[in-house]
């Protein structure tokens, strides 16, 4: 009688535990985006890790912008430009506006070029820029 105890106190232990691998929340990953100054800490041209975890083709990669409110919207109205609106005013934003528009010749693909309106450029006041050598 007292080992069948321990039995059903054994069950009970494992659903407990299956129950709560089932309901946990999954491990997050972090991330780090493209509005911090990750071009202050790159060896090289490569950024590690990228701006989003998990790329897929149904998903922006520039959706982290989006979400910070710094990339206010994506204009393909006309078909030989795309343009990338900014707000470099929001609060979490690293840069500020250049006062003018960047165009980048067949960035996009050929005949179609990319425009950053504004242009940006690193915020001095922020540490990370301020401290950076790749800026300098």
């Amino acid at each position: 009688m007292r080992y069948k105890g321990l039995g059903v106190a054994a069950i009970l232990a494992a659903s407990m535990v299956l129950l709560v691998n089932l309901f946990a929340p999954p491990k997050a990953e972090a991330s780090i985006h493209e509005i911090i100054a990750a071009l202050c800490r790159a060896v090289d041209d490569e950024v590690e890790p990228h701006g989003q975890n998990k790329v897929d083709q149904s998903a922006s990669f520039l959706r982290a912008l989006q979400a910070s409110g710094f990339l206010t919207s994506i204009d393909t109205s006309d078909p030989t430009k795309v343009v990338l609106n900014f707000d470099p005013t929001v609060p979490n934003s690293k840069f500020i506006s250049a006062g003018f528009d960047l165009t980048i010749p067949d960035a996009v693909a050929p005949g179609v070029d990319l425009v950053l309106s504004p242009a940006i450029r690193p915020n001095p006041d922020f540490p990370a820029h301020a401290r950076c050598a790749n800026l300098r």
